[in-house]
């Protein structure tokens, strides 16, 4: 995939950067940090800027953000019930989970969007349960676009700094998404054992 990436960026420029990175929102297993840091070194060796990269790779992420929370609008709250009431038993869910998450989105769900916007593969997937929320669509937008422009910012500016060394920079994005990976499962697991725990106690009240 790798190859590709740098084919199509060599090829096409700042294009070849705003199409990788709208794919890599709705599509996450496509890397965006060899996208932007062999964009930043690319920044070395060809008529691309600094500032360009980041702008073009920018749009192209708002815009791969926007499709996945129009998915999230089709799977508004009123979806879900239908799907609970049908597999409610089997999922272990009931209504009141829903309504309680989305609450829980509500309350919390601009930060969210800004923050997991910095965490890789959570970055893209986040806009789902943004549009699942029905948050407003202009505070969706400029929290996705600040989160994503620092994390652009970032990556280029480090393809830009190392040069042809870019690819180290990958190696160690690798050993930073393993570990945040690594901290999200356990959370889960602690969140969900918290969860059964309360259920629980609410069924023996």
């Amino acid at each position: 995939m790798e190859a590709w990436i740098m084919d199509l960026i060599d090829q096409y420029g700042y294009w070849g950067v705003f199409l990788l990175i709208a794919l890599e929102n709705i599509f996450p297993p496509i890397p965006s940090e060899v996208i932007l840091t062999f964009s930043g070194f690319m920044t070395e060796t060809t008529n691309l800027t600094i500032t360009g990269v980041i702008i073009i790779s920018t749009a192209g992420s708002v815009v791969g953000a926007i499709l996945l929370y129009g998915i999230g609008l089709l799977l508004d709250v009123e979806r879900l019930e239908k799907i609970i009431n049908r597999y409610g038993r089997i999922l272990r869910l009931t209504k009141d989970d829903i309504y309680r998450a989305d609450s829980w989105f509500d309350k919390y769900g601009i930060w969210t969007v800004l923050f997991c916007r910095l965490i890789p593969l959570i970055r893209s997937l986040i806009s789902i349960p943004a549009g699942m929320s029905n948050m407003n669509f202009g505070l969706f937008l400029l929290f996705t676009t600040i989160g994503t422009l620092v994390w652009n910012t970032i990556l280029v500016n480090v393809g830009a700094a190392v040069g042809s060394n870019w690819h180290d920079i990958v190696g160690y994005m690798d050993i930073f998404s393993n570990i945040i990976y690594t901290i999200l499962i356990i959370l889960a697991i602690l969140v969900l054992i918290w969860y059964i725990k309360k259920r629980k106690e609410r069924k023996n009240k």
